[in-house]
């Protein structure tokens, strides 16, 4: 009924946005807080009461194919299966761990401590449902209608932009801390290697931020405050000062000063290893770019491109013989350069075409004509969740021939630019409303330099690896308002660096390895498991069945983790000479590259992608350095 009573509204929300006009939105509202006070009385009341798990009943978990509530009756009943759901896999995990235990409890006891973890769960998410602001459902009501027509057209608070920002430049102005909600308080989680937090060690993981006050200001007390609003408040400019009052893990009280600086985010900055294998004695460098990111407020500040030139420099230092660049996972991020990257690998030559609509398209050309950075040859690899400045990039280098493009059969496929656009420019002189925020708004296509698009389609694989990812419904394509693919004229386009002459060979080659290799048969098998359990998505709530289930879920995951997990024989990995006076410098350092480099070295596809350059370099007919 709920449902029914906005039906009025269903031909009327574009007139009323233009007019300015707030009614559906605020009866919304309404109706979500009057349905959060309603559940509210579910739980507690439910969870009061054990749970009689000999009754065999079932759980849909899939939420795109629950049906509406017809009435309360009926949605108390869901909740009641959803709790009995979550106190299940809670007291199910107890009875293991309970076997084990010296002085193990009764089923009942158990029972009774699963539902009081299920409680304190579920309080706390009635406390963050609390904590949201009129604004941030606001937010994400402009947010809905701006994604109508495009699915990368979104609305970004003052706020978002500035987490917007930070991503892209992989830095902030601040005291380097992670921060989370934990009942009423701000706990700290972790403390940002280089940063002043870790630099005056005076702030500790685990503390409980109470009061905030800037320099010579009274304290604000943050307890039971919003996260980003504390957040806002322990932010600011580099120089400035912070007072906190902070709770520590044995219950004393402290009083700390920290004077905020500039901090880098590492984990998101390109990073380079060599790869070595015993059997083919060559070494390969490899370098992962998590996304294109660019300090779009400071000329100075940090750019990807900037960085994959310092890595490149490293590589060829320590003399290898071929490159993977690891574009997997990466979420795109700056056109400027991503087309600038393009150009370290060609001498010269148009890089990606971009069209407004009802206008010519524009090239983007190399911007350093002449200047290569790395001539020899090379492997890009891609998953479908390589996405927009990756899949330009691979594209460019696949068109021209350049490089070998291996991973899932296709990429993401976005093929579209956005831009941002300040709303307060739209409302002249110095309103109430102010600040507004900002639209992020597509506003042109890009194109291939063959006049393709990668657009719904992506870039498809030139050698394809069995991927998990391939039974998942991901892409633009899933999209509902995703535009359709296109086509433009192509351009003229060559490069003499180094082509790839033989890709039937190559991919035969990798083929043969592949088909031999039982990691990547057990990749599509887990990855035919999860589409199974997606689709299927109805738990048992009877436990001797519970635990069936359970049980036969955690065998499958240990195998296929035990596969997947182990080290690759023969492959040697280690950091390029000129970082290891920066990684030895800091323990936390040195542990964060320890992990890297282990998790790498049981990468069945980088493993597979310097397999592909060894067959480059050992047989010149299938690739040729024409310099």
């Amino acid at each position: 009924k709920d449902i029914q009573s906005l039906e009025v509204y269903k031909y009327k929300l574009d007139d009323q946005i233009v007019a300015g006009d707030l009614e559906f939105f605020e009866r919304s509202a309404q109706l979500f807080d009057l349905g959060l006070q309603k559940t509210k009385a579910f739980y507690p009341e439910i969870l009061d009461n054990p749970f009689d798990f000999n009754v065999d009943e079932s759980l849909d978990l899939d939420v795109e194919k629950r049906k509406y509530a017809k009435n309360d009756q009926e949605l108390k009943e869901y909740w009641r299966k959803l709790l009995k759901y979550e106190t299940l896999t809670r007291f199910a995990s107890s009875i293991e761990s309970n076997e084990k235990s010296e002085n193990p409890k009764s089923k009942a006891e158990l029972e009774k401590d699963a539902r009081e973890k299920v409680k304190k769960i579920f309080s706390d998410f009635y406390t963050r449902m609390e904590k949201i602001r009129r604004s941030d459902r606001f937010e994400l009501y402009v947010d809905a209608i701006a994604q109508v027509y495009d699915p990368h057209t979104d609305y970004f608070s003052i706020k978002e932009k500035e987490d917007f920002d930070i991503r892209m430049g992989n830095k902030l102005e601040g005291i380097g801390a992670r921060l989370q909600s934990e009942d009423d308080y701000t706990k700290v989680v972790s403390i940002i290697v280089g940063g002043p937090a870790w630099k005056d060690k005076v702030l500790e993981v685990n503390d409980l931020i109470m009061q905030v006050a800037q320099e010579g200001e009274e304290y604000v007390n943050v307890i039971g405050m919003h996260l980003e609003d504390v957040v806002q408040l322990i932010r600011g400019k580099k120089g400035t000062k912070v007072k906190l009052q902070v709770k520590r893990s044995d219950g004393s009280i402290k009083e700390i000063i920290i004077e905020r600086d500039e901090v880098i985010i590492e984990e998101g900055k390109a990073k380079s290893a060599i790869l070595l294998k015993e059997t083919q004695q060559k070494k390969f460098g490899y370098i992962s770019l998590p996304s294109f990111y660019l300090d779009f407020e400071d000329p100075n500040g940090s750019s990807c491109a900037d960085d994959i030139a310092k890595e490149l420099t490293k590589l060829k230092a320590d003399n290898i013989d071929g490159l993977v660049l690891d574009l997997r996972f990466n979420g795109g991020g700056s056109l400027t350069d991503v087309v600038e990257m393009a150009g370290f690998f060609i001498e010269e030559g148009p890089i990606v075409q971009v069209k407004p609509r009802g206008r010519p398209a524009y090239v983007y050309n190399d911007t350093d004509r002449g200047d290569v950075k790395y001539d020899g040859p090379m492997v890009i690899l891609v998953n479908s969740y390589s996405v927009s400045a990756s899949e330009i990039l691979a594209a460019a280098m696949q068109d021209y021939g350049r490089a070998v493009i291996v991973g899932s059969p296709s990429t993401f496929g976005k093929g579209t630019v956005q831009r941002f656009f300040n709303l307060d420019d739209a409302v002249p002189g110095n309103s109430k409303f102010k600040p507004l925020g900002e639209l992020k708004a597509t506003t042109q296509k890009f194109y291939r330099i063959n006049g393709g698009s990668t657009q719904m389609k992506g870039v498809e694989s030139d050698i394809v690896l069995p991927d998990p990812y391939v039974y998942m419904d991901s892409g633009e394509k899933e999209l509902p308002t995703a535009m359709k693919w296109s086509s433009i004229d192509s351009r003229e386009y060559h490069q003499n660096v180094y082509k790839v002459s033989n890709l039937t060979q190559l991919k035969s080659k990798s083929e043969e390895r592949v088909n031999k290799n039982p990691r990547f048969k057990a990749a599509l098998e887990q990855g035919n498991i999860i589409k199974e359990l997606k689709e299927k998505n109805v738990v048992a709530l009877q436990l001797d069945k519970f635990l069936a289930e359970k049980k036969k879920n955690e065998s499958t995951d240990k195998k296929y983790e035990d596969l997947l997990d182990q080290k690759i024989d023969q492959l040697e990995i280690f950091n390029p000479k000129a970082d290891m006076e920066y990684i030895q410098s800091d323990t936390s350092r040195v542990a964060r590259n320890n992990d890297w480099l282990k998790s790498l070295g049981s990468d069945i596809y980088a493993d597979e992608a310097i397999n592909i350059l060894f067959d480059m370099v050992q047989s010149p007919s299938l690739s040729s350095n024409t310099k």
